[in-house]
């Protein structure tokens, strides 16, 4: 009995002297915390900030960071600076060089089809960013910025091509192609057009050809597989068969090939075409000019279907070669934040994909990004597998091949689908 008592108190005085020292033992690690780690901490933050950060934006489109910048400069105190490169060529170009050499850029922006190659070339890196960040945006956006897994970047704008014509040579939007083949042979013989589209362009004519059926990668797990190509069934030679007719009976020869592009813009511009498609990029340059113009979603083809256009998202992406990642990662959700997405749609026109801006009256009041909403529902976004890159070149050629009738459809297509193949090969056989 006098054992188990002598037991009893031991433990009680063990489990009192725990209690008692409980306290002061969290307050020392507190006080040690408090005065020791964070202000560590905080001083290495600061002796950590870059001199500056570089970001490459794309042409004519630096005007949508300058208050971006402003406010992150005035928040974090880092300069930040930014140069104007092309897009879809020069900046995957440049850094290529510019990167290794430690002259890069920490942020850079690119199309989100080009994700997978560059990723594959070490020159973007993944972002490690909150849940919080990364909420606001569209999920097809994300899934844009996605690529194996993982996420490469934080959504800027999105696009698609839509349909835009000049008030002043057609009041009213068509609904369907077939009305619109029968009002643009009302100009057939003047110096006017009804309508242009650079369907020698894949980009735009698989908008044809994907509407009667064809594709460019079959899926597996929503997950694209570059051996199963639809570039040449019979639904894609159905749709250039269409294409080939608008070559044959209404658009002009200069409007095919590389000088294409400035030969359309340049007669719609002049208002000497009543319609166009085009993107939203085009936007901007009619406002400049003063045009009186509208905007819709693309017309019903004549299978009844829509034209199942390519969307496309621009990103914000961390270069590989910055030395700074973890604050140029900062600067990238600032610059793609809700508040400053607003303000750059409001500067460059171009739609951000911010699910709380769509309701907005600045966009939901605004024809071209609504236009540009509805017809982007109908759209497909660009593979962003390394493979794709293989598909332009020759779809282009079988497309122009096409357009002159220097080639039938069958033809041109079947010879597209195996250099493709052949490429992807070639190239990707070890990815």
């Amino acid at each position: 009995m006098k054992k188990w008592i002598v037991l009893l108190l031991s433990s009680l005085f063990i489990v009192g002297v725990m209690v008692a020292c409980s306290p002061d033992r969290e307050a020392n690690e507190t006080e040690e915390t408090d005065n020791g780690t964070e202000e560590s901490d905080n001083e290495n933050a600061e002796e950590e900030k870059p001199e500056k950060l570089v970001i490459w934006e794309d042409k004519d489109k630096g005007v949508g960071l300058d208050a971006a910048i402003a406010s992150f400069e005035e928040e974090y105190g880092i300069p930040v600076e930014y140069k104007e490169l092309d897009m879809a060529t020069e900046i995957r170009e440049q850094i290529r060089l510019d990167g290794p050499s430690g002259q890069g850029p920490d942020v850079i922006t690119l199309p989100h089809d080009q994700i997978g190659q560059v990723v594959t070339e070490g020159i973007i890196a993944p972002l490690d960013v909150d849940e919080s960040v990364t909420a606001i945006y569209t999920e097809s956006s994300l899934q844009a910025q996605n690529y194996d897994g993982k996420l490469y970047g934080l959504p800027k704008a999105t696009e698609t091509p839509v349909f835009i014509y000049n008030k002043e040579l057609m009041s009213e939007p068509v609904e369907t192609y077939d009305e619109l083949f029968e009002f643009s042979k009302e100009f057939s013989g003047t110096e006017q057009y009804g309508f242009l589209a650079l369907w020698d362009n894949f980009y735009f004519g698989n908008s044809v050809m994907s509407g009667y059926g064809g594709y460019v990668f079959g899926s597996e797990n929503d997950v694209p597989n570059p051996q199963d190509l639809g570039v040449n069934n019979e639904g894609a030679v159905e749709g250039a068969r269409y294409i080939q007719k608008w070559y044959e009976e209404i658009f002009p020869s200069g409007i095919i090939g590389e000088s294409g592009g400035s030969a359309k813009d340049g007669l719609f511009q002049d208002g000497d075409v009543a319609s166009v498609m085009d993107g939203p990029w085009a936007f901007q340059t009619l406002n400049e000019i003063g045009m009186d113009y509208g905007v819709t979603p693309l017309p019903k083809l004549p299978n009844g279907e829509y034209p199942e256009t390519f969307m496309g998202v621009k990103g914000w992406h961390l270069s590989s070669f910055s030395n700074n990642e973890e604050w140029a990662t900062v600067l990238i959700e600032w610059i793609a934040n809700e508040e400053n997405a607003k303000i750059r749609f409001e500067e460059t026109s171009e739609i951000p994909p911010v699910k709380s801006l769509i309701d907005d009256p600045i966009i939901a009041d605004n024809e071209g990004a609504q236009a540009v909403a509805i017809q982007s529902q109908r759209a497909v976004p660009m593979p962003n597998i390394p493979e794709m890159a293989e598909v332009w070149e020759p779809m282009a050629q079988a497309l122009q091949l096409i357009a002159t009738g220097e080639s039938e459809p069958q033809e041109a297509l079947d010879e597209a689908q195996s250099t493709i193949l052949s490429q992807i090969e070639l190239n990707h056989s070890g990815e």
